[in-house]
């Protein structure tokens, strides 16, 4: 098992613990606060292990000078620059070996490195890899790996949703009682005559399913 770059199984929780910290940092982080706010449960040491290894609290869990300063800072940009470092002094024989191309780094590199340093195995290294990429996601130089992603509000629909235009309905064939069809010249037929009563405040999807349904019931039943 690894003992010098630590890891956490999803990145999600880590990303909401950073996510909280800007948003309040206490003066002291430990396991009881993460379970107090509900974040990463039964994993609170492996996001603790992480929040120490960039130096945003010190081995005792008190918040860091330099935490609190990165983590009041409300400039995005600037936040970005300051975590940055953080990032890049914690990791610094990474950077040492790669230069700036470490933030972008693929996963097999990153594997391969920490597999090497570390001496990991592979569900490790990959972990490892996983956190690092989520970290520099956060610092704004990669896409945040899988499950790191902040939710976004879906954007509220400018208008109500037009409808089709109401296709023609063709009349089909006459049947006589037996079920043959009839010719149209004879005396003797059905005709049937269909209204529909659109909802005013049905949607797309809302009067895709009723011609849907007119199509299999009644003009190809």
């Amino acid at each position: 098992m690894a003992d010098k770059h630590p890891y956490v199984g999803g990145s999600g929780a880590l990303v909401q613990v950073l996510d909280h910290l800007k948003k309040s940092f206490p003066t002291n982080l430990d396991a009881g606060v993460l379970r107090k706010l509900g974040f990463a449960p039964k994993n609170e040491s492996y996001i603790l292990n992480i929040v120490r290894f960039i130096k945003l609290i010190d081995e005792t869990g008190a918040r860091t000078e330099k935490g609190q300063r990165v983590f009041t800072l409300h400039d995005a940009s600037s936040f970005e620059k300051e975590f940055s470092e953080l990032v890049k002094s914690a990791y610094a024989d990474l950077f040492k070996l790669h230069g700036e191309d470490a933030w972008t780094l693929d996963s097999g590199k990153l594997i391969t490195y920490f597999r090497q340093t570390d001496q990991s195995s592979e569900l490790v290294g990959t972990r490892q890899t996983g956190t690092f990429k989520a970290l520099a996601a956060y610092a704004g130089h990669a896409a945040a790996p899988a499950g790191a992603q902040r939710m976004k509000a879906k954007p509220a629909p400018s208008g109500k949703a037009k409808p089709k235009a109401i296709e023609k309905l063709t009349e089909p064939p006459r049947k006589t009682l037996n079920g043959s069809p009839k010719a149209r010249g004879d005396s003797v037929g059905l005709t049937v005559r269909i209204e529909v009563n659109l909802p005013a405040n049905g949607d797309q999807d809302t009067y895709d399913k009723i011609f849907k349904s007119i199509r299999e019931n009644l003009l190809n039943g």
